[in-house]
């Protein structure tokens, strides 16, 4: 079996160790001059509450308004002025490349006649996919993104084969961007088609199994000067033909009745089914329409007409399609629906259970089911008519992922991983139920010098909530640890305990990295999600709070060694928390967040989050969003942690006007001799596709600036 190697691994470098001793700040704010930030005099009234916005022109795109870029400027020649003078920088920058320079793969996927994996060699800006006509073959280069731009700012976004695997179609994304372009490539020959789709973003293509052409979904052009800022509505279906222009594409479905609707199509395993999704928003619930393409004249008909509850297509055989929803079922289960005759012929085959079940793939003509369990995952697997086969047997306790491939495989692959052990793949026998370790992470260090636990504390109302807490065995509790406190809590989504090199980076510099599993996200099905959603959001704000009180009663650290970090809906969360409690942290790091909670609607994909949120339209929802809006709950006079706000320049997800508005607010309101400093990436944007050098120096920056706020000192031992 053809394997890379490297020669020099991460132990047999010297380490840099980080004590907990107090380290004097090279500045403090009293020796800042803030760049200048103008104020407007700009009033909203909602619901007959006026509204002052005063940085309102902040929002503004950076590559259209000469003010935004000349503030961007300035603002990061002071924070860069700072930070790079940190008298750590150098030696935390050095030993977070050390850490990440290690060869790492993609578990192999099985495509047509070749499998396709990824390889990086430790610091390529982006991993290499290859090719390999067997498991043992010689692997070939398909393709590297790193050839994409020479700065690394071009990034692969998306990839799709065709059934036979002649065809590979992928996306470029620039500067990190949600907008991307989509190419197409003959595998077997390397040859690049004139085909190019432009003006889409998020999902991707979905062939059809003749292998001419492919479904997508696409938005209307708009005027380039608010590419990066104008909400995105009026997705619609397409059908693109190969060796076709995008003009020629036919238009397979749209609702331009209902703008704020979205429209995503997919090809179900056997090819004979078009199915698309029509959501609102992040709205849970989606209606569900299916096209026989058997029919060469058949429209699309509505199979589920209503937005109540969510219907997933995991697998289809023939008339039947098998559906994971969580219609009469918190948790989530499979049915079994005729497309026929509709949702009459409606049969159970994996009923609910105590565990919520996350997601089933359609492998080895058997359904393969993940269920949760206080945050740790299991896979199952299932007969089509539901009868249970086996359990996946997990190497350790930790996170497995994987299962991907199509009916007729009789092999797949996982990962497994945890935070302190790094990803290694396992071949997955379907027939036996047999692991076979396939291929490992070269990583060098000990695990037992690390240790993660999993804790369960009480949040404000009595809710019991987990989080995993990660340090170097050995650790004294005397409440002297730098600690960094993150979270999430938001959109459904789980925090897993997965390996993470630059928090182990943290860990291994003598840090404690600790993440809660607040309300609002995955972890406990749906009901721990709406607990954290809307009116209820305060929840989520009072899990973290509650999580800084653990730590700081079970003596892992103390206020002037805590700081805290979140990015998107972290961004925010850290933001709220800051202003809530000031006193209980002495670092914050809101990276890419959702800062004003009234206007958030208003922009790019802000739409798509009112389902979490709320909406300042709805006099109720505008009440609570209000009481929590990062922006708007700043007080002047107030002693705020040092803050680090992180943003980017073509963040077209969370736009950067959220940070930008949040820090010159900020820094108009602190009081205290603690810096508060805004970090703008440019040619980059929400955090997809940055390159690794890129996210080195982000993660020097962000490490150097928390080290010197909770007292993490440096030594070279």
């Amino acid at each position: 079996m053809f394997r890379f190697r490297r020669s020099l691994s991460v132990c047999a470098l010297a380490p840099i160790v980080l004590a907990a001793a107090a380290v004097a700040p090279v500045a403090s704010a009293q020796s800042f001059s803030y760049p200048p930030t103008p104020t407007v005099d700009h009033v909203d009234v909602y619901h007959g509450v006026e509204v002052a916005d005063p940085y309102r022109w902040l929002e503004n795109d950076v590559r259209v308004d000469e003010r935004v870029a000349d503030w961007v400027a300035a603002q990061n020649e002071v924070t860069f002025g700072y930070l790079r003078e940190l008298p750590q920088w150098d030696a935390v920058r050095e030993r977070v490349e050390r850490l990440w320079d290690y060869e790492r793969f993609g578990a192999p996927s099985k495509v047509a006649d070749y499998y396709v994996f990824t390889r990086n060699d430790g610091l390529q800006n982006h991993s290499v996919y290859y090719i390999q006509d067997s498991l043992d073959a010689e692997p070939r280069v398909l393709l590297d993104p790193n050839t994409f731009s020479e700065d690394g700012t071009t990034s692969l976004a998306g990839m799709r084969f065709s059934p036979d695997g002649d065809y590979l179609a992928f996306s470029k994304s620039e500067a990190g961007s949600d907008w991307s372009d989509w190419f197409v490539m003959n595998v077997r020959t390397g040859e690049m088609l004139a085909d190019r789709l432009t003006w889409t973003k998020w999902g991707g293509p979905s062939w059809t199994h003749d292998n001419k052409g492919f479904f997508y979904t696409r938005y209307p052009a708009v005027p380039e000067e608010e590419k990066f800022t104008a909400s995105n509505t009026n997705a619609a279906v397409y059908y693109h033909r190969l060796g076709t222009p995008q003009s020629d594409d036919v238009l397979v479905y749209a609702t331009p009745e209902h703008p704020e609707w979205s429209n995503w199509g997919f090809v179900t395993d056997d090819g004979r089914w078009l199915v698309i999704y029509q959501g609102v928003g992040h709205k849970k619930g989606n209606r569900l329409l299916v096209r026989d393409l058997n029919e060469p004249y058949a429209q699309p008909r509505v199979l589920v007409d209503d937005f109540e509850h969510d219907w997933s297509v995991v697998a289809s055989s023939g008339e039947h399609l098998f559906v994971q929803t969580d219609f009469e079922a918190k948790n989530d289960r499979v049915v079994r629906i005729d497309a026929e005759a509709g949702l009459g012929s409606m049969v159970e085959i994996l009923p609910e259970q105590d565990e919520p079940l996350r997601s089933v793939n359609h492998v080895g003509n058997m359904l393969v089911a993940s269920y949760f369990r206080d945050v740790i995952n299991r896979y199952r697997m299932f007969t089509l008519d539901g009868e249970y086969v086996r359990d996946v047997e997990a190497p350790g306790v930790g996170v497995v992922s994987g299962f991907g491939g199509r009916p007729e495989h009789v092999e797949t692959f996982y990962t497994f991983q945890s935070p302190t052990t790094p990803p290694s793949i396992y071949r997955y026998d379907l027939l036996t139920g047999e692991s076979t370790l396939f291929r490992t992470s070269d990583v060098s260090f000990d695990p037992s010098d690390y240790k993660t636990t999993q804790v369960f504390y009480t949040s404000k109302d009595g809710t019991r909530v987990p989080m995993f807490i990660t340090h170097r065995a050995g650790i004294e509790l005397d409440g002297s640890n730098p600690t960094i406190l993150y979270g999430y809590g938001g959109f459904n989504i789980p925090l897993l305990p997965r390996f993470s090199i630059s928090e182990l980076a943290w860990v291994d510099m003598g840090g404690v990295h600790v993440t809660a599993n607040l309300r609002g996200g995955g972890e406990y099905g749906e009901a721990w999600h709406r607990a954290g959603t809307q009116l209820n959001k305060q929840n989520v704000f009072d899990d973290f709070i509650a999580a800084a009180e653990f730590l700081i009663d079970e003596g892992y650290t103390a206020p002037e060694h805590l700081a805290i970090r979140g990015g998107s809906n972290g961004g925010l969360l850290v933001g709220a928390v800051m202003i809530q409690r000031p006193e209980l942290f002495a670092a914050a790091v809101p990276a890419v967040g959702v800062m004003d909670m009234l206007r958030f609607h208003k922009f790019t994909a802000g739409r798509f989050w009112v389902d979490d949120y709320g909406s300042s339209d709805d006099p109720e929802q505008f009440e609570a969003l209000f009481a929590y809006s990062p922006y708007h709950n700043l007080e002047d006079g107030v002693e705020y942690p040092a803050t680090l706000v992180t943003t980017a320049d073509t963040d077209d997800r969370v736009v950067p006007g959220h940070s930008f508005k949040f820090a010159a607010r900020l820094q108009e309101a602190h009081a205290g001799e603690d810096p508060v400093l805004i970090r703008i990436q440019t040619s980059a944007g929400h955090g997809a596709g940055m390159p690794t050098s890129m996210r080195l120096d982000q993660l020097a920056d962000v490490y150097t600036f928390i080290a010197e706020h909770t007292g993490l000192g440096m030594t070279n031992d």
